[in-house]
């Protein structure tokens, strides 16, 4: 995937010298800024095989929103998407380039997570993070099966402010800046969650149902000091299950559980990295807390090695 809008297809011969475009949304008008816009995921339906149906999270301009849109491959073609039959799920409202986020991915429970950023500039300017009626700064937990009313999805009635006034349903938690990479835990089901830190600290999170992750009253574990307000006396914060200074790295990469076989010392490690400093990390958690975090590589002297994203094969 591109971020310029393309979806090319790699064989498996490391040797070959041509690749099969997928899908081309390169004439779109995508980015003002593209270091953080433009085509920013894709997920596969759970039973993708079956109905052939996929999801994009790409950036607009014009004005400035985040789509999450479904498509389906040609019926003719499996190796190449059919534009046309294009179905926007939601639009988000940008009122900056940055901090889009863009990570989505479907659970154990087979809908869709979406982890959508604060809105960007610096400092949440605009408190979005904490505004529970817009979609900024959250991570969403949508059914794209369903449709409940005129929406174009489903939304679960167990999400934690189903039925509640004021409130968007579709929110899952809350209180996040910039979420750089979820994941899934294939064994336990535990949703990752790596978050960029403004000033001082980035942070990891284990996502759970309803949870305030605490941006932009805090920045990690600590309070952010550029938060002008004081937050609700009755306000409850979930805590990050580890942060890192800025003398570690300034922009966090999320990674994945391993659960792999062909490592056998990193079995239920969580594998980072920092895109500004090079290094990758191995988390080490039981029960939600963490045991031990070691490096397992620094950047090479006079590399350019700057970690966007992990990838499974």
């Amino acid at each position: 995937m591109q971020q310029t809008g393309e979806v090319l297809l790699l064989t498996n011969d490391r040797d070959a010298t041509e690749v099969e475009t997928f899908l081309d949304l390169s004439n779109r008008n995508m980015a003002e800024n593209d270091f953080e816009e433009g085509l920013l995921n894709l997920s596969f339906h759970p039973n993708f095989k079956q109905n052939g149906k996929f999801y994009l999270y790409y950036s607009q301009q014009a004005p400035k929103r985040s789509v999450i849109s479904e498509f389906r491959v040609s019926e003719d073609n499996p190796n190449q998407a059919n534009l046309s039959s294009e179905r926007i799920l939601m639009e988000i409202r940008q009122p900056f380039w940055n901090h889009n986020s863009g990570n989505m991915s479907f659970g154990p429970d087979n809908y869709l997570y979406i982890a959508v950023g604060d809105g960007g500039k610096a400092n949440d300017p605009h408190n979005l993070a904490q505004n529970l009626f817009v979609f900024n700064g959250k991570i969403l937990r949508i059914d794209v099966d369903g449709r409940s009313g005129s929406l174009a999805y489903g939304i679960p009635k167990d999400n934690p402010f189903y039925g509640r006034e004021g409130i968007r349903h579709e929110i899952w938690c809350y209180g996040m800046r910039n979420p750089w990479g979820t994941h899934f835990d294939s064994k336990t089901g535990q949703l990752w969650c790596a978050d960029v830190g403004q000033n001082l600290w980035e942070e990891i999170d284990i996502i759970q149902k309803g949870g305030n992750y605490g941006w932009n009253y805090r920045e990690g574990n600590h309070r952010f000091d550029l938060r002008k307000q004081q937050p609700p006396e009755d306000s409850e914060f979930s805590e990050p299950i580890h942060e890192y200074p800025r003398e570690d790295g300034k922009s966090i990469t999320g990674g994945f559980v391993y659960r792999g076989n062909r490592i056998p010392w990193m079995q239920g490690l969580y594998l980072y990295g920092d895109w500004s400093s090079g290094t990758l990390w191995a988390l080490k958690q039981k029960d939600g807390k963490k045991i031990e975090n070691f490096i397992i590589h620094t950047r090479p002297k006079d590399s350019q090695f700057q970690p966007t994203a992990f990838s499974q094969d």
